[in-house]
């Protein structure tokens, strides 16, 4: 049975109140409607069963609980997962493959679970006008970057549901010349990436432009990822296309564009993780940031959905949270206090 808002309805069985509570989590964070909820015995006592779409069983000795196996199969004509693994703790590397894991089970018995946004949404978007933003002048200290000119830092900009009305505010909030550059990782359906263009396009400080071989992001780019192959960068700097799609269920995977990203630019690369569900970035950010990069996020309040967002939080890897505009503020504050260390360095120097 489905749920009300039109989401599968999985129930869980587990011994253990922790492993309960843990995989209602990783239910809720994949969208997904939470049914019944408890330990076998409090099964055996249903008859009929609660309803449900899926059920997942995790114990910690099936040996313990004979009758369960036959009271569920007995009793249902939905999937049954047994031997689901036990999630580990939170926050660290471990349980985001965990729920990486966990998802592709889900997916097999339920179909894709990730929202996406719509052509529909995608085409209001595109039709509204860019809101209007106080101080849009770039400091003085900064010195524009010169559009024909390969970035010094490059910004992955990471998200999935409700992603590109958040980058599209962030855009709006930027001052023209700003010396970096964007790369652009949206989980969205590859049909729509022309309505996306529109979207993003229309800026005139920031090229919305889709990737190419042989392509070097320039200040003031804005570079979009395909989303059926995996895209890295040359020794020379250069896009290149490899032949096999991105790793995970989802493309661009952005765990991968940050790796990729992260292996020419160092600690010149840098992440944002907007909108969206799921936990796509989470095991990257933390590598990132421990080679240097800074790994911002939209707060919650803000997004259409949180769990990408939030699951990147939970790893303590972030140093700034906000919302799209204030994302944009701190980004040009950051440049500019880079460009005074720069000046006071030379003239130390001089």
């Amino acid at each position: 049975m489905a749920s009300r808002c039109g989401r599968p309805t999985v129930a869980v069985v587990s011994d253990s109140v922790l492993q309960r509570h843990r995989l209602q989590e990783a239910l809720a964070k994949f969208g997904l409607a939470g049914g019944f909820s408890g330990d076998p015995s409090r099964l055996l006592v249903y008859s009929p069963l609660p309803d449900a779409q899926l059920w997942l069983i995790t114990l910690e000795d099936e040996a313990d609980h004979p009758a369960l196996f036959d009271h569920l199969l007995g009793n249902t004509d939905a999937p049954v997962l047994f031997g689901v693994d036990p999630a580990p703790r939170p926050g660290g590397t471990d349980y985001f493959r965990w729920e990486r894991r966990l998802q592709h089970k889900l997916e097999k018995h339920l179909g894709s679970l990730e929202e996406l946004d719509s052509e529909d949404s995608l085409e209001e978007l595109a039709s509204t006008d860019p809101a209007p933003a106080d101080n849009l002048e770039l400091p003085h200290w900064i010195t524009p970057g010169a559009k024909d000119r390969p970035a010094e830092e490059v910004w992955v900009l990471g998200a999935s549901l409700g992603g590109p009305a958040a980058v599209k505010d962030f855009l709006d909030h930027l001052p023209a010349g700003l010396p970096v550059g964007f790369v652009y990782a949206q989980h969205i359906d590859g049909n729509f990436t022309e309505v996306l263009t529109r979207v993003l396009g229309r800026h005139a400080h920031y090229r919305l432009r889709h990737a190419e071989e042989g392509m070097t992001v320039n200040n003031g780019d804005v570079v979009l990822l395909p989303v059926e192959h995996e895209w890295t960068f040359t020794h020379q700097g250069t896009l290149t296309e490899k032949a096999t799609p991105w790793p995970g269920p989802y493309g661009p995977s952005i765990d991968q564009v940050l790796l990729n990203v992260g292996d020419h630019f160092g600690p010149r690369c840098h992440a944002i993780l907007f909108s969206g569900m799921g936990n796509d970035g989470a095991i990257a950010a933390p590598l990132l940031r421990a080679h240097g990069g800074r790994i911002w996020v939209q707060d919650s309040a803000s997004c259409a959905n949180s769990s990408m967002p939030d699951s990147v939080a939970e790893t303590g890897c972030t140093s700034f949270t906000g919302t799209p505009a204030q994302l944009a503020r701190e980004l040009v504050k950051t440049i500019e206090e880079s460009c005074l260390l720069k000046r006071r360095h030379q003239r130390d120097s001089a």
